[in-house]
């Protein structure tokens, strides 16, 4: 379960790449129609007033879909079948079955950003559409490895908040990113059949490009602030080994993630550089939510076995030889996994 589940991460992380990489080399509309490529042709076929390489770029993003579909029904089926103790995870089966549901809703929101020209508030919700169920397979993928027992946290109080705290701004700067490509000037395509065929510009946001830009880089160093806070602090506090990787490793992507940032406004947006940005972004999305449920345990899965007495669990909390660490003169203490 844990193995397919992760297969759904790595391939809804993938696409949200192969998506931005369409619209990054401008192949956003290679293929002008939906859900044919064109209007006489369902495959990929040479279309008037746009290079016949985007009509390959797009058609070849298009097929993925159908990869990710199957990854997607592997995920739902393994989760039906996936019964330990006997007995069917609800939570399990409706996180499952919200990866093929996504496919189906990306399917159609990706028709409309097509007959629309790229219209950005379409192309917006089709990015956050896709990281929200990224979230998702991320959730399935660290629940599957868990019980379904009242979450005891593993960190101090105020650091767990501040976890949590994260997600939420992430998503906000995730947002704010779609509305600075909605702005700025990689449209996607330069060829809009449904204005009248010839080249043109696609549609854009109506907002200056240097407020939206600016907005977004206010909010990845409040989000870098708040997560070299939360290192420092789980560091300080002897947090669980793995949360701790994870604090620095998140600190890591979000200072690299601005080093990107300010290299690709300064040298003129050049689309390689965005697309490692757009990735970035991805990977950041992913960490922070594993930071989130790394500061939490549930307990082991449920077994008919017993549970397991050779060592720590894959949540991070053992069964047995549990110690007992401080976690801070502000905190209490609690009972968390021995390091080996």
């Amino acid at each position: 379960m844990r193995r397919v589940a992760l297969a759904g991460v790595l391939a809804n992380a993938g696409i949200i790449m192969t998506g931005a990489a369409v619209r990054l080399s401008a192949s956003g509309l290679g293929c002008p129609d939906w859900p044919a490529c064109t209007s006489s042709s369902l495959v990929a076929a040479r279309t008037s007033g746009d290079p016949v390489v985007h009509t390959y770029i797009e058609f070849t993003n298009r097929m993925l879909t159908f990869a990710l579909m199957i990854v997607a029904a592997a995920v739902m089926v393994t989760a039906w079948r996936f019964r330990p103790a006997g007995t069917r995870r609800r939570a399990i089966v409706w996180l499952a079955a919200a990866q093929p549901l996504g496919v189906v809703a990306q399917a159609v929101l990706g028709g409309i950003v097509v007959l629309t020209d790229l219209n950005p508030a379409a192309v917006s919700l089709h990015f956050l559409l896709s990281s929200t169920i990224l979230a998702l397979a991320v959730t399935l993928w660290s629940r599957c490895t868990e019980g379904d027992g009242p979450a005891t946290r593993l960190v101090r109080a105020d650091l767990r908040v501040l976890s949590v705290a994260l997600v939420p701004v992430v998503a906000l700067m995730l947002a704010a990113g779609t509305v600075v490509t909605g702005t700025g000037p990689l449209a996607g395509s330069t060829f809009a059949p449904h204005a009248g065929g010839g080249p043109a510009y696609v549609p854009r946001y109506h907002l200056p490009v240097e407020g939206v830009t600016q907005l977004h880089a206010d909010i990845g160093w409040m989000l870098g602030t708040l997560v070299a806070v939360l290192a420092v602090c789980l560091q300080l506090t002897g947090a669980p080994r793995r949360v701790r990787r994870l604090g620095w490793l998140l600190l890591g992507l979000v200072g690299l993630q601005g080093v990107i940032g300010y290299s690709q406004y300064f040298s003129g947006l050049p689309a390689g550089l965005v697309w490692v940005h757009v990735s970035g972004s991805v990977l950041i999305w992913i960490a922070a939510l594993r930071l989130m449920f790394a500061t939490r345990d549930r307990g082991p899965v449920p077994s008919t076995t017993g549970p397991s007495t050779t060592g720590p669990s894959t949540t991070g909390a053992s069964t047995t030889g549990a110690s007992t660490a401080g976690l801070g003169r502000a905190g209490r203490t609690l009972t968390v996994p021995a390091e080996t």
